[in-house]
């Protein structure tokens, strides 16, 4: 079976938060294709914005999306980094894609603050929740419903998981792994990336 998984892009997203995911999945499938030659590939990884134009990600990198909203593949996996996050929280049709695409996947994911993107699109509410550590003050007083935890580097709420800042995400990203294709192709993934896998106690 192949997952897909998309990963949302927009400007100043943070580059780790959206990269670093990107590389666990792509490397977790080309060493299942290691493991075995005859195995259909397991992730297909892309990106998705608003529209396939040139945006900038923080610090001035160019990112060109994959597909846009109306032109994507069916999503299994949806990442949503985070980054300065304002303007698209200001976006109604963003909340509104990242609340129909989480209804149709099977995994829903943020990084650092791409969980208030989810709060905005009223995925969290009564649910256990994380971002960067920077921003735990804001996210609680923004989003009250939602039931934040501290000191953890992700928390996993079953369809829904948040990660804490940053590098975070790629230990998510490893949980995630771990959760689709078991724990052996995760560990071997983490290794071939020379990481060293922080996980939850």
């Amino acid at each position: 079976m192949t997952y897909t998984v998309g990963i949302f892009v927009f400007d100043d997203v943070e580059v780790l938060d959206f990269a670093g995911p990107y590389e666990v999945f792509t490397t977790a499938s080309r060493m299942n294709s290691l493991n075995d030659a005859k195995a259909v590939p397991l992730f297909k990884v892309f990106t998705i914005g608003r529209t396939v134009s040139r945006l900038q990600a923080r610090a001035g990198l160019s990112v060109f999306p994959d597909h846009d909203f109306a032109h994507h593949p069916e999503v299994d996996v949806l990442i949503i980094p985070g980054g300065v996050v304002r303007a698209e929280l200001a976006r109604p049709e963003v909340l509104q894609w990242i609340a129909d695409t989480a209804a149709r996947s099977r995994l829903t994911a943020s990084v650092c603050t791409g969980a208030f993107l989810l709060a905005g699109a009223g995925l969290l509410d009564g649910r256990c929740a994380t971002t960067h550590w920077e921003d735990i003050g804001d996210f609680h007083a923004r989003f009250p419903a939602v039931k934040v935890k501290t000191n953890l580097r992700w928390v996993d709420e079953d369809r829904i998981v948040t990660s804490a800042g940053i590098s975070a995400g790629i230990d998510m990203s490893l949980h995630l792994v771990e959760r689709l294709s078991g724990r052996g192709l995760a560990v071997q993934t983490a290794r071939q990336m020379d990481f060293d896998w922080t996980e939850n106690a």
